[in-house]
């Protein structure tokens, strides 16, 4: 039913008044302990103040902003006077509901402006905060200097550069747009991000393996050089290090064809079919070890470094311009073979770059299956090095059970590449 004329103001004054009740059910709730007459506001006058808010934007409407404007300043004027009379009491109340009661306010004035979605969304989202504060206490008390750098970090890469930086095609070939280029580097670094919050949140906890197989969602190499090197141990659980190694490889497949379903949705079938036989292989090879083991769980966490550095960031986007000009010049010089080639050698050094190189470059420029091969292979080329990197320094005898489950995942990628590759026709 479409509603009209009065309705649409009821509508808009009982969300209004909605709005200020949920918040107030949480406040009471928070509040139900204290002695009678030591709250400013409850459940009743949080609902009266939204859909007050209602009225004055109602007001406004029909008879003008000045009466809007008095009701709006004599609402605010008590608000503060109440919560000012508290402050200096032995038991003052918190500012949080002086500040609460002022967004109340707004949503309400949101609802009766005909918004009122917007007012019951932003009602949902403030008790649901409010109704937080105990987690988030708990959260704030675990994050120590790293974290706040992380975040702080994060916070620049995304949201103070990108706004600033030009949306149009310029350069050589037309191969630069800064925005798109610094719109990767935000997915990227966010993965990483998203991977380090979750290391921290229930790294310590769960022990090795899982802070391993969360790890392994920013760096599987790390993981893999830092459980190598506890490896070397005289105490330590080869079964349980080596199946978090294997397990943080079998997590990095799923990454890849993550970014690659994002970026370059073109390469992502194809890709998918060659690194899926292996990705299953290394997580069956990690669940064997970790079962041999008889120990799921350890007191030990990874230690991973920050995912969040801001000159290797800049040096990523530098490095993605430099190999989407080059393979805009290896196209133009040498088709889509120049384009393979270049994306091959590259991305052995550096896998997220290839995908991004390759979500760059106009439609049609390079078919999806030689795409998909390429990307397959600088996969394989980064398992064989983290297969040495494990060997070299676990040292053979502690770390043969990591090498041999990334070798057999090297193995069935390359087997699955070359039927890739034969099955396909794939011409370079």
């Amino acid at each position: 039913m479409t509603l009209s004329g009065e309705w649409l103001i009821y509508r808009d004054l009982a969300i209004a008044l909605a709005a200020g009740l949920l918040i107030g059910v949480e406040r009471g709730w928070t509040m139900r302990d204290e002695h009678r007459g030591a709250r400013v506001a409850g459940i009743r006058t949080f609902g009266l103040v939204a859909g007050l808010g209602g009225l004055v934007a109602l007001i406004a409407q029909s008879l003008g902003l000045v009466f809007a404007a008095i009701l709006l300043a004599a609402m605010v004027t008590m608000l503060s006077i109440s919560y000012a009379r508290t402050i200096h009491e032995p038991d003052g109340r918190s500012i949080t509901n002086y500040v609460v009661s002022l967004l109340t306010l707004c949503l309400g004035l949101l609802a009766g402006s005909g918004y009122p979605a917007l007012a019951m969304a932003g009602a949902a989202i403030i008790a649901g905060l409010l109704a937080m504060r105990s987690e988030l206490h708990g959260l704030l008390s675990r994050l120590g200097t790293t974290d706040i750098n992380v975040m702080i970090r994060f916070a620049l890469i995304a949201l103070a550069v990108l706004p600033f930086l030009p949306d149009r095609a310029f350069g050589p070939y037309d191969a630069f747009n800064l925005q798109q280029l610094w719109l990767v580097v935000i997915l990227v670094t966010g993965l990483s991000f998203a991977g380090y919050v979750a290391n921290r949140i229930f790294g310590e906890s769960h022990g090795t393996v899982v802070t391993a197989v969360i790890g392994g969602a920013y760096s599987s190499t790390a993981v893999t050089a830092a459980l190598a090197q506890r490896l070397r141990g005289k105490e330590s659980n080869e079964r349980t290090l080596s199946a978090g190694i294997a397990l943080a490889s079998a997590v990095m497949y799923v990454r890849v064809l993550l970014l690659t379903f994002i970026i370059a949705d073109f390469a992502f079938l194809p890709l998918a079919m060659i690194l899926t036989p292996a990705a299953l292989v290394a997580a069956i090879a990690g669940l064997l070890l970790l079962r041999r083991s008889g120990a799921a769980k350890t007191d030990e966490r990874v230690d991973t470094r920050n995912p969040i550095r801001l000159l290797p960031a800049f040096f990523f986007a530098a490095t993605v311009a430099v190999m989407s000009l080059a393979a805009r010049w290896a196209e133009a010089k040498f088709g889509s073979s120049g384009i393979a080639y270049l994306v091959l050698i590259m991305g052995s050094l550096d896998v997220d770059a290839a995908i991004i190189t390759l979500g760059t470059l106009p439609v049609d420029t390079i078919t999806a299956n030689l795409a998909g091969f390429v990307l397959a292979m600088t996969v394989l080329a980064n398992m064989i090095f983290k297969a040495g990197v494990a060997g070299f320094t676990a040292g053979w005898k502690k770390g043969r059970a990591a090498v041999a489950a990334l070798g057999a995942s090297s193995i069935i990628l390359a087997i699955a590449g070359l039927l890739s590759f034969v099955v396909f026709d794939i011409q370079f």
